[in-house]
């Protein structure tokens, strides 16, 4: 824990856009660990807002993001991705000289340079996506445990400052993620497919199982509801990482239906041997991953 207000990864003041289960559990995180001094939350919900003061999560909230984002040393968005370049650009007028800002949005790739372009001169941007989180969302369920030994990547761009790079990745790595820079092309390619297309599945298995007869869904062994978990996540939020990668998205859910299709042209021609070897080939790709 910090305990000196002049260690250089001390924050006096932060901002967060957007408390919900990653914000707060990013605001509890710094305090557990003694980075900041005061934290005020932005949202569209004041009852939230007022229930995160009150569980100690934020110390105080504004309604107005550039009120809420006045002074801060810290500023991080945790609302839907899709409402980042609107609330940026209404804000950044407002951003304090040295300001950083950072967030933990699920997609990166474009919305990385235009969150750069917008930025004052003086301040900052520094993607973030923390593999953390839940099915469950809101502030009942928010930890600060929750990055504990999660993966956090940070995807820097060539204009991105190497200052403030160090001090994201060192607050990170302060609150137990293991941390990797990936450019954020990149990021968005893979997250299509081991995150992106995951949720989008499990989306359209609950649908189709419905579209057969929704009364099946009662019989739902644990097996189906581990598969469809991530379907009980917001739409808002799926809505608009889907919409931001969808290019990448889509190129994977072409292989999806490639490989679907080859398991129905093995079940047609009774080829078992081959359903198996298929079985086998994922099951050993799925050791291979280990546990987090």
């Amino acid at each position: 824990m910090i305990t000196d207000r002049n260690d250089p990864l001390f924050f006096d003041r932060v901002t967060i856009l957007g408390v919900g289960l990653i914000g707060a559990s990013f605001a509890l995180a710094l305090k557990k660990y003694g980075l900041c001094n005061k934290i005020t939350g932005h949202g569209r919900n004041e009852n939230n807002l007022k229930k995160a003061g009150e569980k100690g999560i934020i110390d105080a909230y504004a309604l107005d993001p550039v009120k809420a984002c006045r002074d801060s040393d810290l500023v991080l968005f945790s609302a839907p991705v899709g409402s980042f370049i609107d609330i940026a650009k209404k804000i950044c007028s407002s951003f304090k000289q040295g300001a950083i800002i950072t967030d933990v949005g699920s997609v990166k790739g474009k919305l990385v340079h235009d969150m750069e372009g917008l930025m004052p001169k003086g301040t900052f941007f520094v993607g973030g996506h923390p593999i953390a989180g839940s099915d469950r969302s809101g502030i009942d369920t928010a930890s600060a445990g929750i990055f504990q030994n999660a993966k956090c990547i940070i995807t820097p761009t060539a204009k991105t400052d190497k200052s403030a790079i160090k001090k994201v990745v060192t607050m990170w790595k302060t609150f137990g993620s293991r941390v990797r820079l990936i450019d954020p092309d990149i990021h968005d390619r893979i997250y299509a497919a081991v995150s992106h297309l995951p949720h989008i599945i499990a989306y359209e298995i609950i649908n189709t199982v419905a579209d057969i007869d929704s009364s099946y869904l009662e019989f739902s062994g644990q097996g189906f509801k581990d598969t469809t978990r991530i379907a009980s996540s917001q739409p808002e939020l799926w809505r608009d990482i889907c919409t931001f990668n969808k290019d990448n998205l889509l190129e994977s859910i072409e292989i999806f239906k490639k490989n679907l299709d080859r398991v129905s042209q093995y079940l047609r021609a009774h080829d078992s041997e081959s359903l198996e070897k298929d079985f086998k080939k994922a099951r050993t790709l799925r050791k291979g991953i280990g546990q987090d």
